[in-house]
């Protein structure tokens, strides 16, 4: 306190707040914060009694200050919450209520009006049927009863309809006093809400600052203390370390002994063992030899098996001839079955061009509508991204000002209120001009995944780049084994898809470089440009594969399948490659493939403009612009605020004590300008001037 007295005197003597000069006082109040921050120092470093505590009695001080401040704030927002959402809770409520009680008179109302609708139809057509027996009355007497009657009820339907309007309008009238009293209630509940919110907010303001301080408090003596026992602590531990290099040293010592009689014995073991060892290897090569000698008789005996075997197999061979005779005569008879299917499908074929006719009429019409639609479309994604690109200049120039127009008021809070050093901010946002674009994913394409497949060997993998290493890649929906066994046998089943000039310039390559450029014609030729599209081929010749299976398979005798075994074993990669996909079915697989995928895809790369634009950027953009001015900058606004409102009040009131000397002051003046007067008139002598006149006049003077 004693330096806050200093503080305030060196400035009462100096430069003064009071002063008119803009940088007098700057420099008044920098030195007061001086004072302040110097007395705030030499204070933290004196003596505290609650240093001497330890710690271990219980949690830290600024943790339980923390926690009791987090669950008095919670407890105070939860239960002002509580009190606002009351309000809305009872007028939700009432709503219900009434929505309950308007749906039963509805529907009270429109079972009243049917049954009133009914009940006159039934009457308008008594009345209609009595109209159709007046012609045939003779009597006058009887018509003119007819008529009466006719009257009698037409007047009896009119006064029911006018009756059931009274009542319509009676409930309309109420419905109109109910809504005025609603109206009433709801803004009676509004201006109850709006008053229990402002309470609730000066209360947390006042709260939350009230809880700051005693947090910092509690910080503060912390610190203190830790510092004290953390000194304490690096003594003691210095002078242990001291005692444990000296007993590390003498414990060292005592080791080299000891390690030096421990090589002394392990040299007489080793001799020893080295002797056992050379004796029990001598034994094993004696054994070793005998099993030699059982290994020729085997041999020997083996060799007897497979002469034995050959003989087998030579027996088999003729008994395939016979097998072969068999086949031939089965294909002269599936001969005569495929004349008979050619002259069918002639006939299909002459079918299917009269609806290839027709369907390729209606084609033609629909892809002229197609087109008009995908003119329209292109104008309208053309007209909305023009009308978001405006609006989203229009308001991030508005965001700009703004955001400039707020930095300027912080500069100024700092540099002229504050006396501080003012940095800007970060303002990479400020840059941009239109809305934020995202970069789409890249693919790799088919040629370079064919590359990369075929690189694969049975224990191989792929060498990738420094940049695809430092990426890790999704892993593929197929093993790299599948996709080269369907590519290689899609570069054996379809040469037709490569031209001849390209075939003879490929003759002079290795295999591996002629299937890759193979491969390329290929995938032009069916359009495959990326990744995906490859799995996609792959997923379908596997799928193909299953869908076709023939039932003919469970009609091969016997025979056929031993000879499909035998075949097998002797080709073994074949076998392999045909239980993916049968090499027949390539051709067919390939035009399913072309006419499923390629349409789909056409129509998907003509309207790029259908793609949603990514907006996952947009929210963090804003953000970072509305939280420009960070919120400790803004309590610092608060707290100057609150400062520059009690100087306000200060100079207010010095103001008015200002004009009411300056009022005293010509008063006075005037009055000795009057006393002056009647003293020094020359009939000053016959005029007689009261007493207290002059009482008063020497009042005011003095």
């Amino acid at each position: 306190m004693s330096l806050v007295s200093e503080g305030e005197e060196t400035a009462n003597t100096g430069p003064s707040l009071d002063s008119e000069d803009q940088q007098e006082r700057i420099v008044a109040r920098r030195l007061r914060i001086a004072a302040r921050i110097e007395a705030k120092r030499w204070e933290a470093h004196g003596e505290h009694p609650d240093s001497t505590k330890s710690q271990t009695e219980g949690p830290r001080r600024s943790h339980k200050q923390i926690e009791d401040s987090r669950q008095r704030l919670s407890k105070l927002v939860s239960d002002g919450t509580q009190l606002v959402t009351n309000i809305q809770v009872a007028s939700g409520a009432r709503e219900t209520q009434r929505r309950s009680e308007e749906e039963e008179l509805r529907r009270l109302r429109v079972e009243k009006v049917n049954n009133e609708a009914k009940s006159s139809f039934e009457k308008f057509e008594d009345i209609t049927r009595k109209w159709l027996l007046g012609p045939e009355k003779r009597i006058p007497q009887e018509l003119w009863a007819v008529l009466d009657s006719q009257q009698q009820q037409c007047a009896q339907l009119i006064e029911d309809k006018n009756k059931l309007i009274g009542e319509l309008n009676q409930e309309l009238k109420r419905k109109d006093d109910q809504y005025v009293k609603d109206l009433k209630k709801q803004g009676e509940d509004i201006d109850l809400l709006i008053e229990r919110m402002e309470e609730q907010v000066r209360n947390l303001i006042k709260t939350y600052r009230e809880e700051l301080l005693q947090i910092e408090k509690s910080f503060e003596l912390e610190r203190r203390e830790l510092l004290d026992q953390n000194r304490k602590k690096w003594e003691q531990s210095m002078q242990a370390r001291r005692d444990k290099e000296l007993e590390s040293l003498m414990n060292r010592i005592k080791k080299v002994e000891e390690y030096e009689q421990q090589l002394s014995q392990l040299r007489v073991q080793d001799g020893e063992e080295y002797n056992v060892i050379k004796i029990k290897l001598e034994t094993d090569v004696q054994t070793l030899q005998q099993q030699l000698q059982q290994m020729k008789a085997t041999y020997q005996l083996n060799q007897e098996k497979l002469e034995y075997n050959f003989q087998v197999l030579k027996k088999r061979d003729e008994e395939n001839t016979v097998t072969k005779s068999q086949q031939k005569r089965r294909i002269t008879r599936l001969h005569d079955v495929l004349n008979n299917l050619r002259m069918k499908l002639e006939k299909q074929v002459k079918q299917y061009k009269e609806e290839n006719q027709a369907l390729t009429d209606d084609f033609n019409r629909i892809m002229k509508q197609y087109k008009e639609i995908q003119k329209k479309q292109r104008h309208f994604s053309a007209v909305e991204a023009k009308k978001f690109h405006d609006i989203w200049v229009m308001n991030e120039e508005e965001m700009k000002q703004l955001v400039q127009q707020s930095l300027e008021v912080d500069r100024i809070i700092h540099e002229q209120q504050l006396g501080l050093p003012w940095k800007a901010p970060d303002l990479w946002f400020m840059d941009n001009v239109g809305p934020l674009e995202v970069q789409p994913k890249k693919q790799k394409t088919a040629s370079t995944l064919a590359q990369e497949v075929m690189a694969v060997t049975a224990g191989s993998v792929p060498v990738r780049s420094a940049e695809e290493a430092s990426v890790t890649p999704p892993s593929p929906p197929f093993s790299p084994q599948t996709v080269k066994q369907i590519l290689e046998l899609l570069c054996d089943e379809s040469g037709f898809l490569i031209e001849s000039k390209l075939v003879q310039l490929l003759s002079p390559l290795d295999k591996d470089e002629r299937s890759l450029m193979k491969l390329d014609s290929i995938f032009g030729a069916l359009r495959i440009e990326v990744e995906d599209d490859v799995y996609k081929l792959v997923n379908f010749f596997l799928k193909y594969k299953q869908q076709d299976k023939s039932p003919q398979d469970g009609e091969v005798d016997t025979q056929d399948s031993v000879s499909t075994s035998t075949t097998d074993e002797t080709r073994p990669s074949t076998s392999h490659i045909t239980d993916l996909i049968h090499p027949n079915d390539v051709l067919r697989a390939l035009r399913a493939f072309a006419m499923e995928f390629h349409r789909p895809r056409e129509s998907h790369m003509r309207q790029p403009w259908s793609e949603e634009r990514d907006s996952s950027e947009d929210s963090a953009y804003w953000s970072t612009a509305a939280h420009v001015i960070p919120e400790s900058r803004l309590k610092v606004w608060d707290a100057l605020e609150s400062a520059l409102e009690k100087y306000f009040d200060v100079l207010t009131s010095r103001s008015q004590l200002i004009t009411e000397t300056s009022a005293l002051r010509q008063q006075n003046t005037e009055l000795r300008m009057l006393l002056h007067q009647y003293l020094t008139s020359r009939i000053n002598t016959e005029l007689e001037i009261p007493p207290t006149q002059i009482l008063q006049v020497n009042f005011v003077q003095t």
